[in-house]
């Protein structure tokens, strides 16, 4: 049994704090928000028909996308209320609920590997930090050999950028290429934000 993720514990504290989760995205898609900047990215980067693994799902507003212009996409993530609302929404793509630091998904009968892992929303400073290298390897291990990873998280959030990009490198990584938004603008040492692409090294 692995460390909960903060998320877990957020979630087993309050249990209305998915429900209010998802009825946010709702209201911001209401209001006209874009919500799929990230997305948009990933799809710059993939061929047609390319196999995505949205690691950390949420409601899907990212793999759904990707899935509606014609990727193929699973996506993951640990809290059951928000794949199912990824399922309502989005039923084009996948949706599986699971924990990111046991991820395996042969097991789960899908053994082709993926053209790209995508992880966004500062997913990655909500996992434990004991989880945190496992969940890279573990991402890392379902890449096709070329394929990339793109994970986005922001400053003052526990997870110091020079710390991830080394828990990336001992989990199998290189650094590809590192932004300081979804929208492509270089990073800096002042950067507040890391949208960091992945390949494996």
């Amino acid at each position: 049994m692995t460390e909960p993720s903060a998320w877990t514990r957020m979630t087993t504290e309050n249990p209305d704090h998915s429900t209010a989760y998802v009825q946010r995205f709702r209201d911001l898609a209401a209001a006209g928000h874009d919500l799929v900047g990230e997305a948009r990215m990933v799809d710059a980067m993939l061929p047609r028909g390319a196999r995505v693994l949205d690691a950390g799902s949420g409601t899907g507003r990212i793999g759904g996308f990707l899935a509606s212009v014609g990727h193929e996409v699973v996506g993951v993530d640990g809290d059951p209320v928000l794949v199912a609302e990824a399922e309502r929404l989005h039923p084009g793509a996948r949706w599986l609920v699971g924990d990111l630091a046991e991820l395996d998904l042969p097991a789960a009968g899908i053994d082709e590997p993926f053209d790209v892992v995508v992880c966004a929303g500062n997913v990655v400073t909500f996992l434990a930090e004991s989880t945190r290298t496992e969940v890279l390897r573990r991402m890392r291990a379902h890449v096709r050999p070329g394929g990339r990873a793109a994970i986005g998280f922001g400053a003052g959030r526990g997870y110091e950028f020079d710390d991830f990009l080394a828990d990336a490198r001992s989990a199998g990584w290189a650094p590809d290429l590192l932004l300081s938004t979804w929208d492509l603008r270089p990073f800096g040492p002042e950067s507040d934000f890391l949208v960091a692409v992945l390949r494996p090294a």
